[in-house]
């Protein structure tokens, strides 16, 4: 008899195993339907001794597979990856499994499927949710849940306009092939420095090792370019390249730019794929058609056939750092696949991470660096404004210096940008008569007034109220006033200083979806807009020669709390953004307001010193043992029984190791102490390098038991620590 180990897609079971019917080939990486009492569930046949089963089932009690899915095997080097991430991220392997195989749909074979379109024509009767529909659909395809979705509105509303005949049935080919990227189309002109560079790059592609390469470059000095060049030497070699963004609003300027080297678009994975283009990717990229792959951290995890070379862009993002579900560093993780394939990996950043520049110090990591801007462009020349000695008036946020400046850029005819990592009118709403302020009730967070569309908002769980016309307390009238900018509350400023100079607000509220960023692009390029008031959404990957004036208006907002990379991440964010400004010919210009230009970020930030500041920073980590000196993880204990999440954490804080090298910290309520309506305490593991930081945890709270109600999560290397 043959039998068979499955590791099913459900994180709540371990591998399980089953009998392998006769005639059903079924070796390891094998997609197969397994039954599971009455259900039939997807899973993978491993190798048993990759992945230990809690007891031994005689053969006579096991079940038959039910079917193999007509979908090629997980190769070997992606089954290890999953077995890595699960182990170095205390997660269930099948959660790790759920990530490679995302779309149920793509394990089937070839097939069409209908999908919808506006057609145009205008349904009679015209309510307010389906003219909303129809608004948010222009451009748009997709199956009837995926366009509800998008339009949020109901199932019901898409298809009374589908009766209505306002949106039209199209039949979409699920598997149609990709065209081919051609890696001698458009080959750019280097520059000495960034020709070595793209060359070590391509050599490291040929060479089919395992080499973890930093390339090292300051804003617009053409990274994309020059690493453009390793994709190609993948392309020749008939291998994958993937190429990781921090966002998906980059996705559509990347592509662009892809499109205008290889002469054709990349294959994009991210979040915002109807499910037939998600089916289409899969299915190509395991079947290695799809030779090229950019998206979100999530593409990590994809089935490649062959892949070539991996690369992280703007590799410091802690946005790479997934928090829910799987709390994985897709950075990290990159290189692990890297190691795994046998493949180089390739870092861009303008602003390297600690953690990166001490990887690259201890030898095992290559730096190639670009230490000027492509073409004769200059870096910016960086201005602190003082707001003590130079305040702006009352009731206004940007100060006399910043406002001259962008006075004379706009009568250039050039274009600003102004960077307040804030979204929405204003942080918080309070009463002047009583000082009731508004608070989440599932959250312990301020509601965020956004004016645009008349709502309160909290950015954690989403809730959103109406404000009200009187204070809900005092029931006094007109006594409601917003404190705090964010950037609606910037952009009317803008539009009170300078009536004429048209504006953008740039956040993850307006530009949700490549297709919004693409118009953005497009607006920008064509000079619709001369003034941009945005979050960190506009901090990289943006490259618009007419844009010669930026300003950060409050560069102290990232310093507040007890992030150890506070200063490394409001360094990191404010240089991405003063390198949005003199990208072209056009010189450019950065001002920083802040109350303490004093401080060593802001001095470093003006002086162009980099290398000290991020040397002042190591050494305090080295003192304090902090990563990537040591190591940390986080226990979160969750509850929506506040005493249940209590006395959990006490419970695990009593069970806590005392072996004289690992430190715990805590139990103590967690910044956001509570979110999404659960109560939340957090402990604090410090360990130093040598530590077996996992094991230590495993054994810790797998001899512990808690109530269903709680739950407990761990993030290794965390990144947030709310």
């Amino acid at each position: 008899m043959s039998r068979a180990r499955i590791l099913l897609t459900n994180a709540a079971l371990g591998p399980l195993d089953y009998r392998v019917p006769a005639g059903m080939a079924a070796p390891p990486g094998t997609i197969v339907i397994a039954p599971l009492g009455p259900r039939q569930l997807t899973g993978v046949v491993w190798e048993a001794e990759h992945m230990p089963s809690a007891g031994e089932v005689g053969d006579n009690r096991l079940r038959n597979l039910i079917a193999r899915h007509d979908a090629p095997p997980l190769r070997p080097e992606l089954r290890r990856l999953i077995e890595w991430t699960a182990d170095y991220y205390l997660a269930p392997p099948a959660a790790v499994l759920r990530m490679a195989l995302p779309s149920a749909s793509a394990l089937d074979g070839g097939r069409t499927v209908l999908e919808y379109r506006l057609t145009g024509a205008v349904p009679d009767r015209l309510s307010a949710q389906r003219e909303r529909a129809l608004a948010r659909l222009a451009g748009r395809q997709g199956l009837v849940r995926e366009l509800a979705a998008h339009a949020e509105v109901s199932d019901a509303v898409i298809r009374g306009l589908i009766k209505a005949g306002a949106l039209g049935p199209v039949e979409v080919a699920l598997d149609a092939p990709y065209p081919a990227p051609d890696p001698d189309h458009a080959p750019p002109l280097l520059s000495p420095v960034q020709a070595d560079a793209a060359g070590r790059l391509a050599a490291a592609v040929n060479a089919r090792a395992f080499q973890p390469v930093l390339l090292d470059g300051v804003t617009g000095s053409g990274k994309t370019e020059v690493y453009f060049e390793a994709i190609a030497a993948a392309l020749r070699a008939g291998r994958q390249a993937l190429v990781l963004l921090p966002e998906i609003a980059l996705t559509e300027p990347f592509l662009k730019r892809f499109a205008a080297r290889f002469g054709v678009m990349p294959v994009a994975w991210h979040s915002d794929l109807r499910q037939s283009e998600r089916r289409r990717a899969w299915r190509a990229i395991a079947e290695g058609q799809a030779q090229v792959v950019v998206g979100a951290r999530s593409a990590l995890f994809l089935p490649y056939a062959d892949l070539g070379v991996i690369i992280v862009d703007e590799a410091h993002e802690t946005s790479f750092k997934q928090e829910e579900g799987v709390a994985y560093h897709a950075r990290d993780v990159a290189v692990m696949r890297g190691r795994f394939e046998a493949i180089p990996v390739i870092l861009a950043s303008a602003t390297p991470a600690i953690e990166t520049r001490h990887q690259v110090e201890l030898g095992r990591y290559q730096e190639l660096r670009l230490p000027g801007r492509h073409g004769g462009a200059e870096l910016p020349a960086i201005t602190a404004i003082d707001l003590i000695a130079q305040p702006p008036p009352r009731g206004s946020w940007l100060a006399p210096p910043l406002v001259a400046a962008l006075g004379e850029t706009l009568a250039r005819g050039e274009q600003a940008l102004l960077f307040l990592n804030r979204r929405g009118y204003a942080p918080l709403t309070l009463c002047r008569s009583c000082g009731h302020r508004f608070q989440c009730p599932n959250c312990t967070a301020w509601l965020v007034e956004h004016r645009l569309v008349h709502r309160l908002q909290c950015h954690h769980c989403g809730l959103v109220a109406q404000p009200p016309a009187i204070c809900p307390e005092c029931k006094a009238e007109d006594s409601l006033v917003a404190c705090g900018p964010g950037v609606e509350r910037i952009a009317d400023e803008v539009a009170a200083l300078f009536p004429d100079a048209p504006r953008a607000i740039v956040t993850s509220d307006t530009l949700w979806s490549p297709a919004r960023a693409a118009e953005f692009v497009r607006r920008m390029e064509a000079g619709e807009i001369a003034v941009v008031i945005g979050t960190q959404l506009v901090t990289k990957g943006y490259h618009f020669p007419d844009l010669t004036l930026v300003g950060v208006v409050d560069a102290d907002l990232g310093l507040a709390g007890g992030d150890l990379r506070a200063a490394e991440r409001t360094f990191q964010q404010i240089a991405q953004v003063a390198g949005r400004a003199g990208r072209g010919a056009k010189p450019g210009q950065v001002f920083i307001q802040t109350h303490d230009p004093a401080a060593p970020v802001i001095q470093a930030l003006v002086s162009g010193d980099a290398d000290s500041f991020y040397a002042a920073e190591t050494e305090a980590r080295r003192l304090a043992g902090a990563p990537p000196f040591g190591r940390m993880a986080a226990i979160i204990v969750s509850s929506e029984q506040a005493n249940a999440a209590v006395e959990t954490a006490r419970m695990i804080g009593r069970a806590a190791p005392d072996d004289g090298q690992i430190h715990v910290f805590g139990p103590a309520p967690a910044p956001l102490a509570m979110l999404r309506g659960r109560h939340r305490h957090r402990l604090l593991v410090h360990a130093p390098r040598s530590a077996d930081l996992q094991g230590m945890i495993r054994s810790w709270l797998g001899g512990l038991n808690w109530p269903g109600s709680v739950r407990v999560a761990v993030d290794v290397d965390p990144y947030s620590f709310l």
